[in-house]
């Protein structure tokens, strides 16, 4: 059973061809899990290193996006930022540059919601397909395959590529037209980023008060206050172990996508989710931004 298993994975994605742009704490696993599942694949990324490895893996690399997506049917970006979708979108030699008509680009970073409705629009505009589909889980579901996935596009695109996202997550859902994904995203990250800050706290408050927080975080299992993020980065925050799954920087874009999304597009006041990104400034004024979230314990450790 285990190696009918293994041989299913492994041809799950036969006669995919994918251009893979991005190649960093979650491109990296995503992109290695396609492979494994037989995509045809050609990646490129700006850290030549990363390019080498995938090399040595037989795996196909290219000089810029334009040169990746050249015969590519699905192209999926994987990069930090608003800004540098952008750049890998529509900048010099960049995936419009190359893209072949009804190929699909799929963004599965977390992107404004404005800019998403913006790159769909010019995808389009040159003959392609757009879908928004970011994902949560950290590098441990990169890693595993077990990402959750959010998707906004056309639902018949969307059908077209579902194979490839099951891939990559177990739970992938469809919630509406282009931007929805990122709709979807910024929620998650304002749940993820209030329930650290709220974690971080009650820990603090015990560890103070003289009670041991494994022993906390024992309790709380499996009661209301039980969570993903509690067993994970509660877990993380007792054994201070902040090597990045999710950087705390990029919760903190994220919280201020949302924040400007909602203020700015929809006339909404998000105190919770204000306060959650003005902790995590005070912990990259720290000098903690390259930490993983969890670290956002650390500026209750300040005297």
């Amino acid at each position: 059973m285990h190696e009918q298993r293994e041989q299913t994975v492994m041809t799950a994605l036969a006669g995919e061809n994918i251009a893979f742009i991005g190649l960093g704490l979650m491109g990296r696993p995503m992109a290695l899990n396609l492979e494994k599942a037989g995509a045809k694949l050609t990646v490129t990324t700006r850290n030549p290193e990363t390019l080498n490895m995938f090399e040595d893996l037989g795996v196909e690399t290219a000089a810029t996006p334009a040169d990746a997506v050249a015969e590519a049917d699905i192209v999926i970006i994987c990069v930090a930022d608003t800004d540098a979708v952008e750049n890998v979108l529509m900048g010099e030699d960049g995936i419009l540059d190359g893209l072949e008509e009804d190929t699909i680009v799929i963004d599965m970073g977390t992107t404004s919601v404005d800019a998403t409705r913006r790159f769909a629009d010019a995808v389009e505009d040159a003959g392609g397909e757009w879908l928004d589909a970011p994902v949560s889980g950290g590098t441990l579901g990169a890693q595993s395959g077990t990402l959750s996935i959010m998707v906004g596009g056309e639902p018949d695109i969307f059908q077209r590529v579902d194979r490839i996202f099951k891939v990559l997550g177990n739970r992938v859902t469809y919630v509406g037209q282009a931007g929805a994904g990122q709709i979807a995203k910024a929620a998650n990250q304002m749940i993820v980023g209030v329930t650290i800050a709220a974690i971080a706290e009650s820990f603090s408050m015990a560890e103070e008060a003289g009670v041991n927080i494994a022993s906390l975080r024992e309790a709380l299992t499996g009661g209301f206050a039980d969570s993903t993020v509690l067993q994970q980065h509660g877990k993380r925050m007792i054994e201070r172990n902040f090597e990045p799954g999710g950087k705390a920087i990029t919760q903190r874009k994220d919280l201020y996508q949302a924040l400007e999304f909602s203020e700015t597009d929809l006339g909404l006041e998000l105190p919770m989710t204000r306060l959650a990104m003005e902790l995590y400034d005070e912990l990259i004024d720290l000098g903690g931004g390259e930490l993983d979230h969890s670290a956002l314990i650390k500026i209750y450790e300040e005297d």
